[in-house]
């Protein structure tokens, strides 16, 4: 079965698949795995469209009202998408249901982190990427505020969007170069 066949057409679901093709796609940017050292594993890459599909969510959050059904488009569309892919990485049937499970709590968790990282400030959110997007890891200070500011910067740019941007599925994700100095990085 299609990742999109099992949705009917209706205006909330089209424009979840592009919110959701744009979050893959700005997830999938090589320079947050070669140039930022995001992990380049199935974790790194979970973490990278959580990050992403939390920025989107939250800016659909702002206009709860108009959003609320094309927000649970999106999720659902998320997490089909993540069963599906779980498939075709070779995970059993009976392991796909408790690791989407899985994904979705970890999903939750991020997003918790992040909203209340992102209201408490910079610091506060240094602390919730290195903790949920490099696992701990030990990270270049500047690597780490050059992702933190890439947060701030996307999450302005997402505000700054009119929500009928998003209600008709073309929203803009800026790339990582535009939104960080790579010379951070050289």
């Amino acid at each position: 079965m299609s990742l999109f066949g099992i949705f009917g057409k209706t205006r909330e679901k089209e424009a979840a698949r592009g919110l959701y093709g744009a979050v893959v796609e700005r997830a999938r940017e090589i320079a947050f795995y070669e140039t930022a050292g995001v992990p380049d594993t199935v974790d790194g890459r979970f973490d990278m469209i959580a990050l992403h599909a939390f920025l989107v969510l939250r800016r659909l959050k702002r206009d709860h009202g108009a959003t609320a059904t094309l927000a649970q488009a999106f999720f659902d569309l998320m997490f089909v998408d993540m069963d599906e892919n779980l498939r075709e990485m070779g995970v059993g049937d009976l392991s796909v249901g408790p690791r989407v499970k899985q994904m979705a709590k970890a999903f939750y968790g991020r997003v918790a982190a992040y909203e209340k990282a992102m209201a408490e400030g910079p610091e506060t959110l240094a602390v919730a990427v290195r903790r949920n997007l490099f696992r701990n890891a030990d990270v270049d200070p500047a690597t780490l505020a050059a992702m933190v500011g890439y947060m701030e910067r996307q999450a302005a740019a997402l505000d700054a969007q009119e929500i009928d941007v998003f209600l008709s599925g073309n929203v803009v994700l800026a790339p990582f170069s535009q939104l960080v100095e790579m010379e951070n990085f050289r």
